[in-house]
C-alpha cells in the first residue's frame, strides 16, 4: 500500500499498486496529452510564425529582386539609350563626313572642270594663235618666194648667157666672203686658174686646221642660163667634165652650183647626191652653196678626228708592239740567263752532292776508325798479367819472381 496526499486538499489516502499504476497512467496520459496539445499549439504557432516570416522574407526577397531587376532594366535602358545616342552621333558624324567628302569631291571636280575648261580655252587660243602665225609665216614665205621668183625672172631677163654665169660666180664668192672670217678663217676659196690640164673649174675650196693639215678640198662649177637662151642645158651635161677637173686638180669633192632645170623638183628639193654617177659629187641650188660647204667640212673634220684617233691608236699599237717585243727580248734573255744559271746551279749541286758523298764516306771511315780505337781501348783495358801469362808458364813464372822481389 502506498500513501498518497491530494495536492488540492492535502488529505492523505492509501492506494494499492494497481490503483497507483492506474492513477499514474491517467495522470501521465493527461499530462502527455496536455503537453502534446501545448506542443501542437506551439508547433502551430511556430508554423504560423515561420510561414509569416517566410512570407515576409519572400516578399522582401521579391521586392529586392524586383528592385534589382528594375535597376538592371534601368541600367540596360540607360546603356541602350547611350548606345542609341552614340550610334546617332556616329551616324551624324558619318553623314557630316560624307557630306564634307562629297562637297570636297564636288569642289575638286568643279576645280578640275574649271582648270580643264581654262586649259581648253588656252589651247584653243594657242591653236588659233599658232594657226594664225603659221598662216602668216606661210603667207610671208609665199610672198618671199614669189618675190624671189620675180627677182630671178627679172634678173635672168636682164642678163645674157655669159653674164648670168659670171653673176652666179660673183654671188657665190660674195656669200663666201661674208662668213670667211668667222666660219672659215683658214680656208682658201679662189678661182681655178690652173689650165695645165686643158680645162679649169670655176672655184677651188681648200680648208686646213690650226696645224696646217688639209681638212677638205672641193672643186666648184657654177652654171646658169637665161630664159631666152636657145639651147637648154641640163645639169648632167656638166658632171663628167666637173669630175675630170676634180681628179686632175686633186680635190676630194666636186659640187655643181646650178640654176639649170628650174622646174626640176629633184634639184629644187635641196642637196642632191649624184655619187652613184661620179664619186663624191653633189648638185645644189645657190641657196645651198654655204650649207654644202659647211656639211662637207664638218664631216671632214669629224673624219679627220677619227683618223687622228685611229693614228693614235695605231701609234699606241706600235708602242704596245714595241713593248711586247722588248718584253719578249727580256724574257728570252732572262730565260737564257736563267738556263745558264740553272745549269751552273745544277752542276754546283751535283758537286756538292759528290762532296757530301765523299764526306759521308770519310765520316763512315772515321766512325769505323773510332769504333776500332774504342775496341782497341776496351781490349787494352781488359789486358791483365793473368791473361798474358795464362797460356805462357815461362812468363807467368817470371812475373811471379818480379812480384816477390818487389815485396822483399
Amino acid at each position: 500500500m502506498n500513501d498518497i496526499q491530494c495536492p488540492n486538499c492535502g488529505k492523505a489516502f492509501k492506494i494499492d499498486e494497481s490503483g497507483y499504476v492506474d492513477i499514474l497512467r491517467q495522470v501521465r496520459d493527461h499530462t502527455f496529452e496536455q503537453q502534446i496539445q501545448e506542443r501542437l499549439a506551439l508547433a502551430e504557432t511556430d508554423k504560423t510564425n515561420a510561414v509569416e516570416l517566410a512570407k515576409a522574407q519572400t516578399s522582401e526577397a521579391l521586392k529586392f529582386q524586383a528592385a534589382e531587376k528594375e535597376k538592371q532594366l534601368q541600367a540596360q535602358a540607360a546603356e541602350r539609350d547611350r548606345q542609341i545616342a552614340e550610334l546617332r552621333s556616329r551616324l551624324d558624324r558619318i553623314s557630316l563626313e560624307q557630306e564634307l567628302s562629297v562637297n570636297k569631291a564636288v569642289g575638286l571636280v568643279e576645280k578640275q572642270r574649271d582648270e580643264l575648261t581654262y586649259r581648253l580655252q588656252l589651247t584653243e587660243q594657242e591653236k588659233q594663235i599658232s594657226e594664225q602665225n603659221l598662216k602668216q609665216q606661210y603667207e610671208i614665205r609665199i610672198k618671199d618666194r614669189d618675190a624671189e621668183i620675180e627677182r630671178l625672172k627679172e634678173f635672168k631677163a636682164r642678163l645674157s648667157t655669159k653674164m648670168v654665169g659670171e653673176t652666179l660666180e660673183q654671188h657665190c664668192s660674195i656669200e663666201f666672203e661674208r662668213i670667211r672670217a668667222t666660219a672659215f678663217p683658214n680656208a682658201y676659196f679662189e678661182r681655178d686658174t690652173d689650165a695645165r690640164t686643158g680645162s679649169t673649174g670655176d672655184f677651188v675650196f681648200l680648208d686646213r686646221d690650226q696645224a696646217g693639215t688639209e681638212v677638205i678640198s672641193i672643186m666648184f662649177e657654177m652654171k646658169n642660163e637665161a630664159d631666152t637662151t636657145a639651147t637648154k642645158k641640163k645639169n648632167e651635161d656638166f658632171l663628167k667634165e666637173l669630175d675630170k677637173d676634180r681628179n686632175e686638180k686633186g680635190c676630194e669633192y666636186a659640187v655643181l652650183v646650178s640654176l639649170l632645170e628650174a622646174e626640176n623638183e629633184l634639184y629644187n628639193s635641196g642637196i642632191v647626191d649624184v655619187s652613184h654617177r661620179y664619186p663624191k659629187m653633189y648638185v645644189v641650188r645657190p641657196q645651198f652653196f654655204i650649207p654644202i660647204i659647211t656639211v662637207l667640212r664638218n664631216a671632214a673634220l669629224k673624219s679627220l678626228q677619227y683618223r687622228s684617233e685611229l693614228a693614235k691608236v695605231r701609234e699606241q699599237n706600235i708602242d704596245i708592239t714595241k713593248f711586247e717585243n722588248q718584253l719578249d727580248e727580256f724574257k728570252n734573255a732572262f730565260g737564257k740567263n736563267w738556263r745558264l744559271a740553272s745549269e751552273g746551279f745544277e752542276e754546283a749541286i751535283n758537286r756538292i752532292d759528290e762532296a757530301i758523298k765523299d764526306l759521308e764516306k770519310t765520316k763512315d771511315a772515321l766512325y769505323k776508325s773510332a769504333r776500332n780505337l774504342r775496341l782497341a781501348n776496351d781490349k787494352a783495358e781488359d789486358l791483365t798479367i793473368q791473361r798474358l801469362t795464362r797460356d805462357n808458364p815461362t812468363m807467368a813464372a817470371r812475373f811471379k819472381e818480379i812480384e816477390e822481389d818487389s815485396k822483399n
